[in-house]
């Protein structure tokens, strides 16, 4: 259909009633300061954003260096707030340094774009987070997407480039340096809650010299001793081929991101990353509460333990209940639904009944299964979780 000359948007009309018809619109739901609902369905995964300390940090720091950070990091925008929290998150989950940047999208961009390139070949996983997707997309280099947390398919991957790069009578890899890689994959992946392979990941990327780069968003603060991370738990922390992504807006109850890695690494990123250095400051609030975060859980190592014992509280429930929970690897307990229609209401019945759970539907999810996503956040009580599988059990749609 022709677009009217005189409507520069007619075709969002069309797009809007696309969605209409599947069932895919998206609307904003703004919360007040104090809801009653029960919540189920933020990323506060140790309850961490509304703790004392951590709200008092945030505005002790405020007060200290100002609302905001006043520019880029490169110009006014780094702080000796920001170099603390660099120095501790390093060295608590392993790794030689840290770069906080604005938010965890902008890390996985940095992240992957600066490492890789035009002549780069980048293998990512088919359910990587939008932002490592859009990290490919924005870096320019060859992409290789292979089935979802597929060992072996990554490492065809590396190898059909490899043999591909090869001069005639070449053997692979032989002569001339070989082609840059980076393997890319989540370390707990967002839609599911299952934990990537990560060891097997490694062993089958250092045959061809890929680098492989992790998003630890979900992992940190959950998983790994005292919540270290996945990668930690795979002895994979402070490897000189190993780089982490991570968000201090989830276990952290902050916001904002971080890349770690080697120290050459995030002097490369602090030369070369365009969200680094394009991007104003993580403002000293964010970093401040980020930091006392952090410290709480070196403190308090059993908060990282409890998210575990209620993510599988609440899937034996559900599951005993006759619904079609996966079995979480962290803090992400996923519950199909359905249909998208039936997914959305069925979250809507939830929030009537004073239980706030997520929804994920296409194109969210890619599998194409919609599902309600629930968060085991570990200041939550038995009396809670029993109330929230309850109001979940009732709800639930018939199929």
């Amino acid at each position: 259909m022709p677009q009217d000359r005189d409507d520069a948007f007619a075709w969002i009309d069309a797009q809007r009633e696309r969605r209409d018809r599947a069932g895919l619109v998206r609307r904003l739901s703004p919360r007040p300061a104090d809801s009653p609902l029960l919540d189920l369905a933020s990323n506060d995964y140790l309850g961490l954003a509304r703790h004392p300390e951590v709200t008092a940090a945030a505005a002790a720091a405020a007060h200290r260096w100002g609302a905001g950070s006043t520019g880029s990091r490169l110009v006014t925008g780094s702080t000796e707030l920001h170099t603390t929290l660099e120095r501790e998150l390093a060295e608590f989950c392993g790794f030689e340094a840290a770069l906080v940047f604005s938010s965890g999208y902008a890390a996985n961009l940095a992240a992957v774009s600066a490492l890789s390139g035009r002549d780069a070949l980048v293998v990512s996983d088919a359910d990587n987070h939008a932002s490592l997707i859009d990290g490919c997309r924005l870096s320019r280099a060859e992409t290789a997407v292979v089935p979802h947390a597929d060992p072996d398919a990554v490492r065809k991957a590396l190898g059909a480039a490899e043999t591909a790069g090869a001069g005639p009578g070449e053997t692979p890899g032989a002569g001339a340096a070989r082609r840059r890689a980076l393997v890319v994959s989540d370390a707990v992946f967002s839609v599911d809650g299952a934990a990537a392979p990560l060891a097997a990941l490694a062993a089958v990327s250092r045959p061809y010299g890929a680098a492989l780069v992790v998003d630890e968003a979900h992992g940190l603060g959950v998983l790994g001793e005292g919540g270290r991370g996945t990668v930690h738990a795979a002895g994979l922390a402070g490897a000189p081929d190993v780089v982490v992504t991570a968000t201090l807006s989830k276990s952290l109850g902050s916001q904002g991101g971080a890349v770690l890695g080697p120290a050459r690494v995030i002097e490369h990123l602090v030369n070369s990353a365009r969200t680094f250095i394009f991007d104003t400051g993580l403002n000293p609030a964010a970093v401040g509460a980020a930091l006392a975060g952090l410290r709480l859980l070196r403190r308090e190592p059993e908060r990282a333990a409890r998210v575990r014992t209620v993510a599988m509280g609440l899937y034996g429930r559900l599951t005993a209940a006759g619904l079609a929970a996966v079995r979480p690897d962290a803090s992400v307990v996923s519950v199909r639904a359905p249909s998208p229609e039936k997914a959305v209401r069925w979250a809507a019945d939830c929030r009537a009944a004073g239980v706030m759970v997520g929804c994920f539907r296409p194109p969210s999810v890619p599998d194409g299964v919609s599902r309600l996503r629930l968060t085991a956040r570990g200041d939550l009580t038995e009396e809670q979780v029993e109330e929230a599988v309850d109001v979940i059990v009732r709800t639930a749609p018939t199929a």
